[in-house]
């Protein structure tokens, strides 16, 4: 029996981007100092509640941005896979400019969809990271003014 086309590109997008948001996470995790993890075990924390409640989430608003950049990846990634595989936006512009004979119009309104689309993902992502950041903890790669 054949796997179908979409099985196989939701597994291997599945599999490719939780292993760079493991990456990212351990990255985060270890970008924050030591004195975080004994401050949690100075409270009597055992270490999964370490993680939980001091580790974990001082790490989260440190990958705030490469996941804002890994979203956008998973979208460009997801329309380049269903473009071998399934009939998504790019299949439908195609089938659409073979109609109309309209390829310059077709091809413009689908660049501006998926220019949309990734406008849409940064914005909720930086939404996100301005909800979530500390007063006063900078962070690499965090944008904004200077003093």
């Amino acid at each position: 029996q054949q796997v179908p086309g979409f099985a196989l590109v939701v597994f291997a997008l599945g599999f490719f981007t939780s292993a760079r948001i493991a990456e990212q996470v351990r990255a985060g995790v270890q970008a924050l100092p030591r004195g975080q993890r004994y401050a949690g075990m100075a409270m009597g924390f055992t270490t999964a509640q370490t993680y939980r409640y001091v580790i974990l989430p001082m790490a989260f608003r440190i990958i705030v941005p490469p996941l804002t950049s890994e979203s956008m990846n998973l979208l460009k990634n997801s329309s380049v896979a269903f473009a071998v595989s399934i009939a998504e936006l790019t299949m439908f512009a195609m089938q659409a400019q073979e109609e109309t004979s309209r390829g310059v119009e077709v091809y413009l309104a689908v660049t501006v969809l998926y220019a949309v689309s990734a406008f849409a993902v940064n914005r909720v992502m930086a939404f996100v990271e301005k909800k979530v950041q500390i007063p006063g903890f900078v962070v690499a790669g965090a944008t904004g003014g200077g003093h």
